[in-house]
């Protein structure tokens, strides 16, 4: 952050810059004083001195992204990852905030262990942050005390989880949605349909499952089945639901596309991996991508690829969930669940626009105005004046290719290794800091707690 006995009025201007924002793309300067956007310039217009000018020529600004999902392993499981290399790679791959999820060890199921949380990412986390609760069958007195203006929302597990988390009680499942005010997001897969469907799988082939069988014993039907389950809690109580990583053509149909996301109740969101993957890949990356819910039929991806250009899902995002190479060996049954993005996610998203799948104005739109909106976060998420300088520096004609030694996962791998991308990032900047220039860190830049407008 910036020093404000010496670095008062400190300017920074990004110049000739192609500005991607708010469904817009323009030639135009943007003019960064301390922490915040003073000026967003068209072309043309005259340009103030600053101290630092980075002429942007033939470069993409936007802003940063906002990944609303993200498992960073700490406290707990920092052998995987932790907050500090976690959000290192964040930055490097253009991602500014983040919100961390609760499955860590201890769960963060309690205020005291929430605060203990912020306390670790003020100390290390090199994007802006925020950490959701997670709702527990007899944890809804603690989720009563929230804040609702200092924490993005709860997070609710209705499949199985890491510790105690499955929330499986009716009883106690309806009074989250009936008595939390904050936004309930959601990961639905229904636990009884997944449990048959293993034990199915189980007699056939004993308990060394093929990995290629993970998407029909986390299936289409476990998946919609507690989708809609939550759509129906959300309606009948009136809730702030948002469902994470829709992953089948079927729960689509779910969710709304007319309605304005900031009217929306309920919400969905997708991530990179399933709309990059397909059960096809399984045959070359194995249980690398085996996650949960799990990747589905090319037929699901066209499905959820389109649903991101129509309107029915609100956020792309990356569920961010590293594990050791070691822990991601065997089949359905042994290989751990999830894999690292989050420096990947921006530049494959990007991919896909050159493929046409995407327009980069609906990138933007999904993976930085839209978790803006929907969590209401404080002046974040666009390329505004007034706003935190989150800004992202992409260079759109600059091949490279993932390999070890450029992943900065604390796990060291990548579910696309030997992939080339043909854009960079090139800057980040995490409140008008400088905090990431062509493989160099500011390493003194800490992030912002995000704060959330209600």
């Amino acid at each position: 952050m910036w020093n404000t006995d010496t670095d008062m009025n400190m300017k920074t201007l990004i110049s000739n810059a192609t500005i991607v924002n708010e469904n817009r793309t323009f030639k135009g300067s943007v003019l960064i004083e301390n922490e915040l956007i003073a000026v967003v310039f068209e072309a043309g217009d005259a340009l103030p001195e600053a101290d630092t000018v980075v002429d942007a020529t033939g470069l993409w600004l936007l802003p940063g992204v906002i990944d609303d999902q993200v498992h960073f392993r700490e406290p707990g499981l920092t052998h995987k990852g932790d907050i500090y290399t976690e959000s290192r790679a964040a930055v490097a791959g253009g991602v500014t905030s983040v919100m961390d999820m609760p499955n860590t060890k201890p769960s963060t199921t309690t205020l005291e262990l929430l605060e203990e949380k912020y306390a670790l990412g003020a100390e290390k986390s090199l994007a802006n942050y925020s950490f959701l609760m997670g709702a527990t069958n007899d944890n809804l007195a603690e989720l009563k005390k929230i804040d609702a203006r200092r924490v993005a929302g709860v997070k609710l597990f209705m499949g199985s989880s890491t510790g105690n988390m499955l929330v499986d009680d009716e009883r106690a499942l309806s009074a989250v949605f009936a008595e939390i005010p904050l936004l309930i997001a959601a990961h639905c897969e229904d636990e009884m349909t997944v449990r048959r469907n293993m034990e199915h799988y189980r007699t056939l082939l004993g308990d060394d499952i093929p990995v290629k069988y993970h998407p029909l014993i986390r299936n289409v039907e476990a998946c919609y089945k507690s989708s809609a389950k939550a759509v129906e809690l959300a309606t009948k109580y009136g809730s702030r639901l948002h469902v994470f990583h829709l992953s089948t053509e079927k729960e689509i149909s779910l969710f709304a596309d007319t309605t304005p996301l900031k009217e929306k109740r309920v919400t969905a969101e997708v991530c990179v991996h399933h709309l990059w993957f397909s059960q096809n890949d399984y045959a070359v990356r194995g249980s690398l991508i085996k996650c949960n819910p799990a990747i589905k039929t090319l037929a699901d991806r066209q499905a959820l690829r389109q649903a991101v250009c129509d309107g029915h899902i609100d956020v792309v995002a990356t569920d961010h969930a590293p594990h050791l190479l070691s822990e991601k060996e065997g089949g359905a049954l042994k290989a751990a669940s999830g894999m690292p993005l989050v420096q990947h996610s921006l530049t494959a998203m990007l991919q896909l626009v050159k493929q046409g799948v995407f327009s980069l104005e609906k990138v933007v739109e999904k993976m930085c105005h839209a978790p803006s909106d929907l969590y209401r976060i404080d002046r974040r998420g666009y390329i505004r004046s007034g706003y935190y300088a989150d800004l992202v520096l992409v260079n759109p004609n600059s091949p490279w290719t993932v390999t070890k030694n450029n992943i900065l996962y604390k796990c060291g791998w990548s579910p696309f290794e030997g992939t080339v991308f043909d854009a960079a990032v090139k800057t980040t900047w995490v409140n008008g800091c400088k905090v990431y220039d062509e493989g160099v860190f500011d390493e003194s830049v800490r992030g912002m707690r995000l704060l959330f407008l209600q």
